[in-house]
C-alpha cells in the first residue's frame, strides 16, 4: 500500500458499520514505559517495555433510531467489550485492516445551532490492537452454509495468537435464521484438511464477537472462514477480520 489520501476508512464497531456516519477515526498503540536506570548504565537513562494499550477514537455525523446507526449502537455498546475492526482503504478481501478487542468508554454528542450534529467516542483496549486483513467483505450476502477466500497468514510461533473478529451487521428470513462461523486452516492454499482453530457462538441478530487462539504453535500457513446457515430464507451480511500477533 502506497501513500493515500484517508477517503474510505471502514469501520465496524460490535455488530455496526459506522463508516458512513464517520469522518475521522484515529488509532493509537504504546507501552508504558518503565525505568530501569541503575549504576551501570553508563549515564544513560535505560527503559523497559510496561503494559501495552491500544485506543480507537472516532468522530462524525450523528444518526439515530436503527441498531445500526452510531447514537444506538454507542449507548448499547457503552461500558461494554466487543469487537472493533478498522480498515485505512476499504474492506475487500485481504484489505489492510486493525481489530482488538475493546470497551467504548465513552460517548458525546451535540452542537451548536446550525451545526451538523456530531458524535465522538472512544474505545479501550482489553487484547493487543492486532494488524491483520479481511478475511470476508461487508457486501456480500450470504444464504447458505460456505467457505471464504483463502489468505496465507503463514505459521504462527508459540506464544503467538491468532485473533478473529466477527461482525454480523444484519440477518434477514424467518424460522429463526442462524449463522455459526468458524476458522480453518491447513498447511496449504487448496485447505484439503482443514482444521478448525475458532468457533464462534452461533448468531441470530446482529452482533459482534472477537477470538484468538491459547499461544500454542501452530504450523499451517493458510487460514479461511467458513460458516453454517440454517433458517428459511435466511440472508446474513458479515465481516471477518484475521490477524497474529
Amino acid at each position: 500500500m502506497t501513500r493515500l489520501v484517508l477517503l474510505n476508512v471502514r469501520h465496524f464497531a460490535v455488530g455496526a458499520d459506522l463508516t458512513g456516519a464517520s469522518n475521522k477515526i484515529e488509532i493509537t498503540s504504546e507501552l508504558e514505559d518503565k525505568d530501569a536506570t541503575n549504576y551501570g548504565s553508563a549515564g544513560w537513562k535505560e527503559v523497559l517495555g510496561g503494559l501495552g494499550s491500544a485506543e480507537i477514537a472516532g468522530e462524525g455525523q450523528w444518526e439515530a433510531g436503527d441498531p445500526g446507526k452510531v447514537d444506538d449502537a454507542a449507548w448499547a455498546q457503552l461500558g461494554g467489550q466487543g469487537p472493533y475492526t478498522t480498515c485505512p482503504e476499504d474492506a475487500t478481501v485481504s484489505s489492510l485492516a486493525y481489530l482488538v478487542r475493546g470497551m467504548r468508554g465513552d460517548y458525546a454528542m451535540g452542537d451548536a445551532v446550525g451545526e451538523v450534529a456530531p458524535w465522538s467516542s472512544t474505545v479501550k483496549s482489553s487484547w493487543p490492537l492486532v494488524r491483520g486483513q479481511i478475511a470476508h467483505p461487508p457486501g456480500t450476502a450470504r444464504t447458505s452454509t460456505g467457505t471464504g477466500t483463502v489468505l496465507n497468514l503463514g505459521g504462527i510461533t508459540a506464544g503467538k495468537r491468532l485473533y478473529a473478529a466477527l461482525h454480523v451487521l444484519s440477518v434477514a428470513g424467518t424460522g429463526t435464521p442462524t449463522i455459526t462461523a468458524r476458522i480453518e486452516s491447513d498447511d496449504a492454499a487448496g485447505m484439503a484438511s482443514p482444521t478448525t482453530r475458532l468457533t464462534f457462538a452461533a448468531a441470530t441478530a446482529a452482533g459482534g464477537e472477537i477470538l484468538r487462539t491459547d499461544g500454542t504453535a501452530i504450523t499451517d500457513t493458510h487460514y479461511r472462514v467458513a460458516w453454517t446457515i440454517s433458517g428459511t430464507s435466511p440472508s446474513f451480511m458479515f465481516v471477518v477480520s484475521l490477524g497474529i500477533r
